[in-house]
């Protein structure tokens, strides 16, 4: 189910925002589940929690901190959520786009715009959910494309999952499994029963190893090494990545 947060010091704004999600959800028919916020503090301890939301309505100024500032930090734990800032003034449009913001809404917000905007961000939300794998992780259920996976290892039946961003997260899982749910994207190999590689960062191969862009080194066993090459080189062609 789709979970939506507003995020603005203004109660009234909040009630606004509220009946206007009930008008959408009976208009749609959809289920989201909505959730207020007075302060970004709280909002940000929520989400510190490991409590994830799919969309975010947030007003740029707020006391304390302000939505600009708040979204920087919300980033550092969800790279996902589709943030829509909430502002009276264009001041601050060209910042909200330094934390990747899908939309910037000036208020007051009206009916049918916030229609509009929802189905557009529903929409998004609903391509990414249908090509994301949800991890049981310390630091709570996460959600990642996979298109952010540079390479995961297994070591005694955690999985390390490196990710694009520098960031690890360890998930109890099988390496099979995680193989047979990312098959259908076709960037994936396994190129060692301890290791799954995201050809899409492959940066150079030898007999013993692969390098990915992160310099990390894969190892390739012994007599492996031209099925790992002759993998890598048919994904590279399909992908127009290799000129001679």
């Amino acid at each position: 189910m789709i979970k939506i947060a507003f995020c603005d010091d203004d109660s009234s704004v909040l009630n606004s925002l509220h009946e206007l999600l009930v008008l959408y959800r009976a208009q749609k028919n959809v289920e989201i589940n909505d959730y207020t916020f007075r302060s970004p503090l709280d909002l940000i301890s929520e989400i510190e929690r490991g409590i994830r939301f799919d969309i975010l309505f947030l007003d740029v100024l707020m006391p304390g901190e302000n939505g600009i500032d708040a979204a920087t930090e919300i980033r550092s734990y969800d790279k996902n959520i589709k943030i829509i800032f909430l502002t009276s003034s264009a001041e601050y449009a060209v910042q909200s786009y330094t934390v990747n913001a899908f939309y910037y809404e000036l208020k007051p917000i009206c009916a049918e715009s916030f229609c509009r905007l929802m189905d557009t961000v529903l929409s998004q939300c609903e391509k990414e959910h249908a090509h994301s794998l949800i991890l049981h992780c310390k630091s709570g259920i996460t959600r990642i494309q996979p298109s952010q996976l540079e390479y995961c290892e297994v070591i005694h039946r955690t999985l390390f999952l490196h990710l694009t961003s520098g960031k690890v997260l360890e998930s109890i899982g099988s390496l099979d499994e995680l193989s047979r749910q990312l098959m259908p994207y076709g960037s994936f190999f396994r190129p060692h029963r301890s290791y799954l590689v995201n050809m899409e960062y492959v940066q150079s191969l030898s007999y013993q190893s692969i390098t990915m862009s992160c310099l990390a080194e894969i190892p390739i066993p012994r007599r492996k090494y031209n099925e790992v090459k002759n993998t890598f080189l048919e994904y590279a062609f399909s992908n127009k990545q290799v000129t001679i």
